[in-house]
C-alpha cells in the first residue's frame, strides 16, 4: 500500500486570507451584523409601506379617470401656500395620483405629496415623500435606520465600514473555503462548495455551515457591498469621481426649448437625491392646464410606464416626463415636452444610457428591493438572514477556538499564525501590498481599519513572546 501523501501546505495567499478574514471578522463583523439586521427590514420595507399606507396609495378602480389637470387643481386647492413642482399620474388602475409640492419646512430630499383619487379628483390624504423613489415615512424611517442608525452623518460611518469590508471578508472567505473543499480528497468537486459536510461535529461542523451558507449568499453580498459603497460618504465620493471621469454618470434629458438662451437639466440622482426648494412658476394655472397635453405627448412618445412630470419654474423650459423607479420597471425613459404646443423637444431613451450607468441603476434598484417586486425583497431578506447566520457561526467558531488550559476558560480564540507576509514570495507580497494601498486610498475606512489591525497584531505578537502552557482549541 503506497504511503499516504503528506498534507498540502497552504500558500502565502491562503494564510494571509485566513489572517485577514479572522481580524476583519472579529472586529468588523458587529457592524456587518447590524447592517444585516437593519437590511433585512429594509429589504421588505416596500411591501410594508404598501400595507401600512394602503389608504393613501390605493383606490377602488372606476370607469374613467378625470383629466390630470383637474386632479392637480384639486390637490393645489388643499395646499395653496406651497409651490407645485411635480405630479406622478396614477400608474395602475387602483393607484392614486401624487401631486408633489416643495415645502421649505421639510428636510433635504423631502417633498410633500397630496394623494388624489384619479376617478373622482378628490384628495384622499397627504404625506411627506423622500428621495427618487418617493418613499413614504415608514420606508424612509427604515431607510435611515439602515443607512445611519438615525445618528446623521456620524452614523453613516458604520454602514460605510460594513459595506467597504463586506466584499473583502467575503472574497477572503471564498479562498479559504475553496482550500477546505479541495482538502476533502474523496469529495473533491465543485458541487461541494455549496454543501456542508454534515459528518463532522463541533467546531468543524460550524465551519462547514459557515462556509456553505457564505457561498450561497456571496454573489448578493458582493452586489450589495458595491451599491452600498456608492452611497457612502468617503468611498462614495471617490466612486462618484471615478464615474464622472469614465463617463459612467446617469444622463439627463435637456429641458431647453428651441430658441431659448438658458437650459436646465433634470436631476438624475441615484437614490438619496436632494430636491432644492423650487421657485413658484410664473403662471401656475397655465402650467396646470398644460399637464394634459404634456402627459398625452409623453405617452405618445413611448413613456408608458409610471412616470413623474416635473413642472418647470421658468417659462423658457420644457416639462420633463421621466419614468419612476417602481417594481417591475427596468427602464428609465424620459422626454421633454413644450407645455404650450405639446411637442416633444428632446428625449432620452434608456437604451442610450452608457452601459455602466444602466448597471448602476439596476444595482441600486435591486438593492432597494424594487427591481422584481416581492421576489426581489424575499431574495434580499433570505440573503440577510444567511449573512446573520454566517456572522453568528463565525463568532461561535472563535469562541470554540479558545484555549482550555486552567485559568483560560473565558480567554478569546487565538488568531492564526503570524509572519505570513514576511514568509510569502515577493510575487505574492508585493501585489498584495499594492492592492492594500489602492483599496485603502479608495475606501479610507478600510485603510484606517487595516492600520488598526496591524497595530493590534503587533501588540498581540509582542505580548505573546513569553512561553505559554500548551493548549488545544475546544472542539
Amino acid at each position: 500500500m503506497p504511503p499516504k501523501p503528506p498534507p498540502r501546505r497552504g500558500t502565502g495567499l491562503q494564510s494571509l486570507a485566513m489572517r485577514l478574514h479572522f481580524y476583519a471578522g472579529v472586529f468588523v463583523a458587529p457592524f456587518i451584523l447590524i447592517a444585516a439586521v437593519t437590511g433585512a427590514l429594509y429589504a421588505i420595507s416596500p411591501t410594508l409601506e404598501q400595507i401600512v399606507t394602503h389608504d393613501l396609495l390605493k383606490v377602488e378602480p372606476g370607469t374613467a379617470a378625470r383629466p390630470l389637470s383637474e386632479q392637480v387643481t384639486a390637490a393645489v386647492s388643499t395646499r395653496p401656500e406651497l409651490t407645485l413642482v411635480a405630479v406622478a399620474p396614477a400608474p395602475g388602475a387602483d393607484d392614486t395620483t401624487r401631486v408633489i409640492f416643495s415645502d421649505p419646512a421639510l428636510g433635504a430630499s423631502e417633498r410633500r405629496a397630496v394623494f388624489v383619487d384619479p376617478y373622482t379628483a378628490r384628495p384622499v390624504g397627504e404625506s411627506v415623500v423622500y428621495g427618487s423613489s418617493g418613499a413614504l415615512p415608514l420606508r424612509t424611517w427604515i431607510d435611515r435606520l439602515h443607512r445611519d442608525l438615525h445618528l446623521g452623518e456620524p452614523g453613516r460611518l458604520y454602514s460605510e465600514l460594513a459595506a467597504s469590508w463586506l466584499w473583502i471578508i467575503g472574497l477572503a472567505g471564498l479562498v479559504l473555503w475553496i482550500r477546505r473543499v479541495r482538502a476533502r480528497r474523496a469529495r473533491n468537486s465543485a458541487g461541494w462548495l455549496f454543501a456542508a459536510d454534515r459528518s463532522t461535529a463541533g467546531r468543524l461542523r460550524n465551519m462547514n455551515w459557515h462556509g456553505a451558507i457564505g457561498i450561497w449568499v456571496l454573489p448578493l453580498l458582493l452586489l450589495l457591498s458595491a451599491t452600498g459603497m456608492s452611497w457612502s460618504t468617503y468611498a462614495g465620493a471617490n466612486i462618484t469621481d471615478l464615474r464622472t471621469q469614465l463617463n459612467w454618470t446617469t444622463p439627463s434629458v435637456s429641458t431647453t426649448l428651441p430658441g431659448a438662451d438658458t437650459s436646465a437639466a433634470t436631476p438624475a440622482g441615484d437614490h438619496h437625491t436632494g430636491h432644492e426648494a423650487a421657485p413658484r412658476p410664473p403662471d401656475p394655472a397655465a402650467r396646470i392646464a398644460s399637464l394634459d397635453r404634456v402627459y398625452d405627448a409623453a405617452r405618445g412618445a413611448g413613456v408608458t410606464q409610471g412616470a413623474e412630470i416635473t413642472i418647470p419654474a421658468e417659462s423658457d423650459a420644457a416639462f420633463t416626463v421621466k419614468e419612476r423607479r417602481m417594481p417591475g420597471t427596468y427602464t428609465v425613459d424620459a422626454v421633454a415636452v413644450d407645455g404650450a404646443s405639446g411637442s416633444v423637444t428632446a428625449r432620452l431613451d434608456y437604451a442610450d444610457w452608457p452601459l455602466m450607468a444602466k448597471l448602476t441603476n439596476w444595482g441600486i434598484q435591486f438593492h432597494m428591493g424594487l427591481m422584481f417586486g416581492l421576489l426581489n425583497q424575499l431574495l434580499l431578506l433570505a440573503a440577510m438572514i444567511g449573512l446573520i447566520v454566517v456572522v453568528v457561526l463565525g463568532y461561535r467558531m472563535w469562541w470554540q477556538r479558545r484555549p482550555v488550559r486552567a485559568g483560560a476558560r473565558f480567554a478569546p480564540g487565538r488568531a492564526p499564525r503570524r509572519g505570513v507576509l514576511r514568509k510569502s514570495s515577493p510575487l505574492v507580497a508585493v501585489p498584495l501590498l499594492a492592492a492594500a494601498l489602492v483599496v485603502g486610498w479608495f475606501a479610507p475606512l478600510v485603510g484606517l481599519s487595516l492600520l488598526a489591525f496591524l497595530v493590534i497584531d503587533v501588540i498581540v505578537g509582542l505580548s505573546g513572546r513569553t512561553p505559554e502552557p500548551e493548549h488545544t482549541p475546544v472542539s
